[in-house]
């Protein structure tokens, strides 16, 4: 089972890995597109106003740029400590015991505007570029990545479960139409059902921590549901698609 991760827009400082080296990523065939991207961003951090246009930072950011200036020299972390906030807080992998830290490894992927595809253990650099990000004179990222994503996904899904956790903008980078999908709904008083919106994230880390964790080896999407249920989550399915339902309460 593979479980697809968003990333996100805050990322933990610093390092003790050594400088980006592409060749030792996963998925060797997406490098000369990071190479490009990398280069296009070192470039761009040399004219602040551009930069901070195409990426949507404000002046208050400039950190985030210099980091981008500094991607190919800044130390690494592995990928699945790089990120934070909400999603990666309740994702907590530094709490995992050694056996569920190796299921872990094995199981998280994230996808990335800069990297496409990152396995937890990739070790990454701290950067600014986001899914929506438009960089000067270039297409869009999805018109970028797709060619080199799906096919990718798509191999992903004919040999393992594949439950994908990313945000929308985050899928249109590759799309992964088999893939198991998951919503989350905030149920009210009287029945209605609204998108859970800033909460989202924390049960997606809730369910990724779980998955990422359990000794079973789900390979169905009632699977993955009993597995959800087993760590006191309330799942609904259909087909494909599952449901996580939480109570609204009076800031939903």
């Amino acid at each position: 089972m593979i479980v697809l991760l968003p990333p996100s827009e805050t990322k933990r400082g610093g390092g003790d890995g050594p400088p980006l080296r592409l060749e030792r990523l996963s998925n060797p065939e997406l490098n000369p597109l990071r190479s490009e991207l990398i280069r296009e961003l070192v470039d761009l951090a040399s004219d602040p106003v551009a930069c901070r246009s195409a990426l949507g930072v404000s002046a208050s950011q400039n950190a985030e740029i210099e980091r981008n200036a500094a991607l190919r020299t800044a130390p690494t972390l592995p990928a699945i400590r790089r990120y934070t906030g909400v999603l990666y807080d309740a994702l907590d992998i530094d709490s995992l015991r050694h056996a569920e830290a190796v299921r872990a490894g094995a199981r998280l992927v994230i996808g990335s505007a800069l990297f496409g595809l990152l396995r937890a253990d990739d070790q990454a650099p701290a950067y600014r570029l986001s899914a929506g990000s438009r960089l000067p004179a270039k297409p869009t990222l999805p018109v970028q990545w797709r060619p080199l994503l799906e096919p990718i996904l798509a191999q992903l899904t004919t040999q393992d479960l594949v439950v994908d956790l990313r945000s929308g903008s985050y899928r249109a980078l590759g799309r992964t139409p088999s893939a198991i999908r998951v919503d989350v709904l905030a149920e009210h008083p009287d029945g209605r059902r609204t998108v859970v919106t800033h909460f989202n994230k924390a049960y997606k880390g809730r369910l990724a921590r779980a998955l990422a964790t359990t000794r079973a080896e789900p390979d169905t999407a009632a699977a993955v549901a009993t597995v959800a249920r087993r760590a006191g989550m309330r799942v609904e399915r259909t087909d494909n698609e599952l449901t996580v339902v939480v109570t609204a309460g009076p800031d939903r």
